[in-house]
């Protein structure tokens, strides 16, 4: 985006403020110094004895102010921007001052930062003053979608305080997270299935890992189309993002209904990228905080 209008707005903007100041001069002009303007007639009209008509021109303190107000604004189109695109003899814009704020900032806290990214984990997690800073990078850039307390919510996003990640749990597979984000990717199986398949393979995923599951007539099916994502007994694999069924940890709940449709519509979650919002220093912080 352009830091200073171009075009016609530039051309607009340049004629509006050059009529506005060429209007007050006129003003202040034809008041103070226009011929006649503090002469009174010979003969004025009086009524109620004491009320005159008369033209006086306004106290001349007024005139003083203007003309100081006229100065300051010609001395600052001279040197700020304000007249379209042209940027002052200073050269300054707010979206260079921004710029330069962002260096100084960056530039008193270089070291800082690349010291905290050459930390390990296990000094930054016996650090307080380290963790309640990942702990604030959390509540703004994360909590949003996985709650205050990092144990997810809405049945949509997921705790990050268990062990079970869909990814894994390793400090190396989080950081992959956060720097480039996931995308799930659960086929819907309801129209290559059928009705009568799904919901045998949701009733012997929800039994997995019980005795009775062995005899499932939903295994067969299972067997045949699941297995090369969830594995044979059902642990998953993280390289693939495919999650667990076999122990009792669900992100979009566990219940039949809901396995059911999880079969046989889909799951498609994301997880943004943050490896271009949040610099090497801040992701550190926060998979030390995640990492168990």
């Amino acid at each position: 985006m352009a830091d200073l209008p171009t075009g016609f707005w530039s051309g607009w903007i340049i004629v509006l403020t050059c009529v506005s100041l060429a209007t007050l001069i006129w003003i202040v002009l034809s008041v103070y110094f226009a011929a006649g303007a503090n002469e009174h007639p010979e003969a004025e009209p009086v009524w109620d004895n004491d009320l005159r008509e008369g033209s006086n021109a306004p106290p001349l303190w007024w005139f003083w102010m203007l003309l100081a107000a006229l100065v300051f604004s010609l001395i600052y189109l001279m040197l700020y921007p304000g007249l379209g695109s042209y940027e002052g003899l200073l050269n300054w814009s707010q979206g260079k001052r921004i710029v330069e704020s962002y260096e100084t900032y960056d530039s008193s806290f270089q070291e800082i930062r690349a010291d905290i990214a050459s930390k390990d984990l296990a000094e930054i997690q016996n650090d307080l003053d380290l963790m309640q800073a990942a702990e604030r990078i959390f509540k703004r850039e994360c909590s949003a979608c996985h709650g205050p307390d990092a144990r997810g919510q809405a049945s949509l996003f997921p705790n990050l305080m268990d062990i079970d990640w869909q990814w894994g749990s390793s400090a190396e597979q989080i950081e992959q997270t956060i720097r480039g984000g996931r995308v799930a990717n659960m086929l819907a199986w309801q129209s290559i299935l059928g009705d009568d398949s799904v919901n045998q393979v949701a009733g012997y995923v929800a039994d997995m890992g019980d005795s009775d599951a062995a005899d499932h007539p939903g295994q067969a099916v299972y067997q045949q189309n699941c297995v090369a994502c969830h594995g044979v007994d059902g642990t998953g694999n993280p390289l693939l993002g495919a999650p667990n069924l076999a122990d009792n940890i669900w992100l979009y709940g566990g219940d039949i209904e809901t396995i059911t449709a999880s079969i046989g519509a889909g799951r498609g979650g994301v997880m943004p990228a943050f490896g271009k919002r949040l610099d090497d220093a801040q992701i550190k912080l926060l998979v030390a905080m995640l990492a168990r």
